[in-house]
């Protein structure tokens, strides 16, 4: 163990020196944020998290470890700098709109998150989860649905050989707008 600075209160905190995880550390640092100390399952999502970061290079601070569990957790797979910031404010962090940008970035580069800008310039992120899959746009509403069509990867595939080229990657981004019903007419 590195024992290292004070963390608010006097407080020394310990920190690993390995990826082993210290529950005493856990605590301490939930006890001084004022929230209890979370289970053993939170334990293991929190350590899958830490080694996240450590594997993309990243160093394990507040700010990225609660945008990754946002991002891991949150129903909505497409979010922008502004949703996480709001969703932060919304659970009482403390963690601005140019930090949510910048840790947004740094995951970028280090390839746990991927961009897109789908509607006009605004750009949402999601999680790289390593499985391809395309997206459908709604212009109307920008609700983003992820889809996989064989049938399309194959033929993607035959245009780029039909030309002499190997199909190395794509993004395909479809924009669409709910068909009306008749009913709703």
């Amino acid at each position: 163990m590195v024992r290292s600075g004070t963390a608010g209160r006097g407080a020394a905190v310990e920190r690993p020196t390995q990826l082993g995880h210290n529950r005493r550390a856990s605590y301490l640092l939930a006890s001084m944020r004022g929230r209890r100390y979370t289970s053993p399952d939170k334990e293991a999502s929190s350590m899958l998290q830490r080694q996240e970061l450590r594997k993309a290079g990243l160093k394990i601070t507040l700010p990225r470890l609660k945008i990754l569990e946002l991002l891991e957790n949150s129903e909505t797979r497409h979010l922008s700098a502004e949703d996480i910031y709001r969703q932060l404010l919304g659970t009482g962090e403390d963690i601005g709109l140019a930090t949510v940008y910048r840790v947004l970035t740094q995951f970028e580069t280090a390839g746990l998150v991927n961009r897109h800008n789908f509607e006009g310039g605004h750009s949402v992120f999601e999680m790289d989860d390593g499985k391809h899959h395309d997206h459908m746009v709604c212009i109307e509403t920008g609700e983003v649905v992820e889809f996989v069509n064989e049938e399309i990867e194959r033929i993607q595939k035959e245009i780029a050989k039909s030309h002499n080229f190997e199909l190395i990657d794509h993004n395909l981004v479809l924009y669409v707008r709910r068909i009306k019903k008749e009913s709703d007419a």
